[in-house]
């Protein structure tokens, strides 16, 4: 178990991360999300040892998190860290070593992983040779080498296609599935949302919300779609509700007191035919908008 606890960091005057608290169970993904200067890089640069903690301490295991502690993790960083001029091959096993394999394991595991991103006929080639989706293939495989205890990854997920995609994330869950904790980072919502187990979004600095994706979307005002035989235009006259979208026979509520969705159904069956009836969760890009609003 990874846990942040009221981690803050300030630059001169400006707050860039205020009191943000939450954990990455192990086995599970956790979506780190909030707009550009949110502080997502921040927090994640503390809970690595790259920035000084201003206040708050970052658990892992239960106890603060040592220097040992922080070389068993994988970190992909914001900013690329492989040097350009250097064939990808030499270098990766060169920071597998530095992370305490022996050359012959390392050369193995990364010839293997080359090929598992489909760039097993490219181990000689310079990495600025490469395209910006084929360099960030090979940064990835940097952040996971060796097996890590846990995962800090900011934007894994920029510039790969599809193909590059599916074979990150089943990397990702290969480790998640032995008990790694994953803490990632995007601002690709729809992405988040299929991977994720657990999220986190930080606006301006401070954690807004924080759950699996089904307790963040029920955690809302409730929505639900009526659709009648007839016209749903007397839904407007019912009071405790919210009519937020209203077209001939179907209608959108927001339910604004406790129970009055009970007195809509109630009331829509007695008039005549109800074809559907159904609570509608919000989109993680609603969720999104809401909680930074």
């Amino acid at each position: 178990m990874l846990e942040i606890r009221e981690l803050t960091r300030r630059f001169g005057e400006n707050t860039a991360v205020d009191h943000v608290s939450f954990e990455v169970p192990p086995g599970l993904m956790t979506g780190f999300v909030g707009g550009n200067g949110a502080g997502k890089t921040t927090t994640m640069r503390m809970v690595m040892g790259v920035l000084g903690i201003d206040e708050g301490e970052v658990l892992w295991q239960g106890r603060p998190i040592t220097r040992l502690d922080r070389r068993t993790f994988g970190y992909m960083p914001e900013e690329r860290g492989l040097y350009p001029k250097q064939p990808i091959l030499d270098q990766l096993v060169y920071v597998a070593q530095l992370k305490g394999m022996e050359r012959t394991e390392a050369r193995s595991a990364v010839q293997e992983l080359l090929e598992r991103f489909g760039l097993g006929e490219r181990t000689k080639d310079h990495l600025e040779k490469l395209s910006l989706g084929n360099q960030q293939r090979v940064q990835i495989i940097a952040s996971v080498l060796p097996k890590p205890a846990a995962l800090i990854l900011d934007e894994p997920f920029s510039g790969l296609d599809p193909l590059a995609v599916d074979s990150m994330v089943d990397l990702l869950r290969e480790y998640t599935r032995d008990g790694v904790p994953v803490l990632f980072s995007s601002h690709q919502l729809d992405l988040v949302e299929r991977l994720c187990d657990r999220l986190v979004v930080l606006s301006q600095g401070r954690r807004v919300a924080a759950g699996t994706v089904s307790e963040l979307r029920d955690a809302g005002v409730p929505r639900f779609r009526l659709v009648l035989g007839g016209d749903a235009g007397w839904v407007r006259d019912l009071g405790g509700l919210d009519v937020l979208d209203l077209d001939g026979s179907s209608v959108l509520v927001e339910v604004a007191e406790d129970g009055a969705e009970q007195h809509l159904i109630a009331e829509a069956t007695s008039r005549g035919a109800v074809h559907e009836f159904v609570r509608v969760r919000p989109a993680l890009s609603e969720i999104y908008r809401e909680a930074t609003a």
